[in-house]
């Protein structure tokens, strides 16, 4: 992790690697985050910017490739993820919410949109399924109820250096 971590320095900083935030553009070229949906938000939600600029810190990075590894528990994992899509940060998955996770998983290209009609109908149908206090909102413990329910969810949220 130190290794890929330094590797993303300019040279001259490469021996004050603990003490340096990487820009969250630098962290962005790591293949394993190139290609994710949600990497903005990963960079968001693992980094401790006082300066909210999504810089990451060695700290950071470690935190983040252990959320994202083989051992890390379903509960861990399942409560970094809420905290990804929770994109608006106010501790739930509202429509808002849940219409920016769906554009992100289906791409931002016209061709690839949800018609409006298609978008209100599937959010339905995720609140349906999730929502059990019927509050218009998933929270974290109905997030992780629906994730339980999912086997596939602990091996999928993963990054593999």
């Amino acid at each position: 992790a130190y290794k890929r971590f330094s590797e993303l320095l300019p040279e001259e900083e490469k021996e004050n690697a603990r003490s340096v935030r990487i820009p969250k553009d630098r962290i962005l070229t790591l293949p394993e985050l190139r290609a994710n949906p949600f990497q903005h938000r990963i960079c968001h939600v693992f980094s401790t910017s006082e300066d909210r600029d999504d810089s990451m810190s060695f700290e950071d990075f470690l935190d983040m490739l252990s959320v994202f590894s083989d051992s890390a528990t379903s509960e861990i994992k399942s409560h970094y993820a809420f905290r990804i899509f929770d994109f608006d940060g106010d501790g739930t998955l509202g429509k808002k919410d849940l219409e920016n996770l769906v554009n992100c998983l289906t791409g931002q290209g016209e061709e690839s949109r949800l018609s409006n009609a298609e978008m209100e109908q599937l959010i339905q149908n995720i609140l349906e399924d999730s929502d059990i206090d019927k509050d218009g909102t998933i929270n974290l413990a109905e997030f992780q109820h629906v994730v339980s329910r999912s086997p596939d969810f602990a091996s999928s949220f993963k990054i593999v250096l």
